[in-house]
Order: C-alpha cells, then structure tokens, then sequence
C-alpha cells in the first residue's frame, strides 16, 4: 500500500513536468502492489492519460481552477471541517506535532493538513495505521469526490481510490453536514462570509451538540488519530 499511497499522493500534487514523465512509473506502482480496487484502478486511467497526452500548461490552468479557485474543493483539510475558525489553528500545531512524533518532517511551504502531505505520511505508516488514519477524514474524501465527480473532473478518482484503502464508509449524516456547510464558490457570497463574526464568550443556547457534529465527527487530529498513531 506504501507506493500506491505515494502515487497518489504525488497525482493530486500540481502538474509539472516531471510528474507527466513518471506516469508510466505510477501505472507500474499501482499494477505491482495490487492495492486497489478494479474498478479503482480502472477509473484513474482517465486521469493518468491526460496527465500523459495534454499540454501542461492546460493541466495547471484546470488544476489552479478546481483547487485553487474553488473553495469547495480546497486541498487544506481542516478548511472543510474548521472553516476559519480558531479551532483550525489548534488543529494544525497538533497535526504538526503527531508528524513530528513519528520523526516526519516535511520543509515544504505547504501546510501539514494539505492532502497530498497528509496522504504521504501515511504511506510511512504501517498498513493497519495507515488505513486509521485515511479513515480519519472520510467525510471530507468522499465529500471531494463527489463534488469533483459532479464537474466530470478525473481527479474524483484520487479520492475514491484513498476512501478505498482506508475501508472506511464514511457516515451519511457526517457527509450530509459537510456537505450543508459547504463554502459558497459564488464570488458574490464570498464577502460576506469572510466578515468577522462577534467574538462570543459563551455558548449560544440552541447551539447543541448536533450543530457540532461534524467537527466531532471528523476532527481526524484529535484523540482518536493521536491514539492510533501512537499505539
């Protein structure tokens, strides 16, 4: 699962290429470890050929669009599930910090919950953790897949390929909520929901513990990946 999860990793990264001159090196990762689905395997074919025949500069200006521009499919996890909350801060330093316990550094500009830096640490992980800790984040996976999978994108498959590995099902009602506070892509909204909202001390009294439920549910940098990296 190790090179599958390294290929993967290195197809959601920015076209370059590079990348185009090793897709024949990521078709022999896939076929020798054997670790995905068929159908899987089969519905990455779309997108291994048009990193292999399109022209590079077609395959960043549509990679800059879906994930650069598009803040619903934003390649920052704890966006999906922390929005620009502070809880998001937390999150980052304690993710930082798990990496660091398993003596994983990583000097890139990118942030620690960037999918493809998050995809590869658990390529370095043994199996049994590494399928824990992609199960971690299902909702937002699969959440990615289907809405990349709605704009006829191949990238969908990247992320059906990571649910898949990580066996996980991601819950209906989590993926629902996700997808009910999804950020607004219409440049119009976006203002709007970038004003600072009051800061408040307390608890709000209809806030319940439902209205929290995602953050619950896929805080993948809480206690239940901390355990699973450290057992």
């Amino acid at each position: 699962m190790k090179l599958t999860l390294r290929a993967l990793a290195a197809l959601l990264a920015y076209p370059s290429r590079e990348l185009q001159d090793h897709v024949a090196d990521i078709r022999e990762a896939f076929d020798a470890e054997d670790a995905l689905a068929p159908p899987a395997r089969r519905r990455l074919e779309s997108l291994l050929d048009a990193l292999a025949t399109r022209d590079l500069l077609d395959l960043q200006a549509d990679y800059t669009e879906l994930f650069d521009r598009a803040r619903t499919l934003s390649l920052n996890l704890f966006e999906h599930v922390h929005g620009d909350s502070r809880e998001r801060g937390q999150a980052m330093i304690d993710l930082r910090r798990q990496y660091a316990e398993r003596g994983w550094l990583f000097a890139g500009t990118e942030l620690p919950d960037f999918v493809p830096v998050f995809v590869e640490f658990a390529s370095c992980l043994p199996p049994a953790e590494a399928r824990e800790t992609l199960a971690q984040p299902a909702h937002v996976f699969a959440a990615l897949e289907q809405r990349l999978a709605q704009r006829g994108s191949p990238y969908a498959a990247i992320f059906a390929a990571v649910t898949g590995l990580s066996g996980a099902r991601p819950d209906e009602s989590a993926l629902a909520e996700l997808e009910a506070r999804a950020p607004s892509d219409d440049a119009a909204k976006i203002d709007d929901e970038w004003e600072e909202a009051p800061v408040s001390f307390t608890r709000p009294a209809n806030e319940t513990s439902a209205s929290r439920g995602i953050v619950a549910k896929i805080r993948w940098a809480g206690k239940a990946m901390g355990a699973a990296i450290k057992s």
